[in-house]
């Protein structure tokens, strides 16, 4: 599969927006469920806690965008304690759309941006 194929297949999405079709596979990657969102609308097909941040990187990290260079590489050492997830997420991109959903304010400084970074990096 092509570099930018793969790149196409990997959305980013709020929890708190509305699904829609051309969303593919929806993974949620928080370790909590999003506060206030009803799994009935969230449509949710994988709740992937696995490969969220620990709690104490999530708790460090704060959402403080001055942290984010450094929460990104540890993010990434943590994530490989969890490959066989990680290959499992792969698979489910090869097979079409995915999008990584998310509950963070910040849509450029959160768990799912820094996933898809690996996920693109390390194919």
């Amino acid at each position: 599969m092509s570099e930018k194929i793969f790149d196409e297949r990997v959305k980013l999405k709020r929890a708190y927006e509305s699904p829609a079709v051309d969303d593919g596979t929806r993974v949620l990657v928080d370790r909590l469920w999003p506060r206030g969102a009803k799994k009935t609308e969230a449509s949710i097909d994988y709740w992937m806690k696995e490969l969220a941040p620990s709690t104490e990187l999530r708790q460090w990290f704060g959402h403080d965008p001055a942290r984010w260079e450094e929460f990104r590489r540890r993010y990434a050492a943590e994530i490989h304690e969890h490959r066989d997830e990680l290959d499992r997420l792969r698979d489910l991109i090869r097979q079409g759309a995915v999008t990584l959903v998310y509950s963070a304010h910040d849509e450029a400084h959160n768990d799912a941006v820094a996933l898809r970074e690996i996920l693109l990096r390390r194919r």
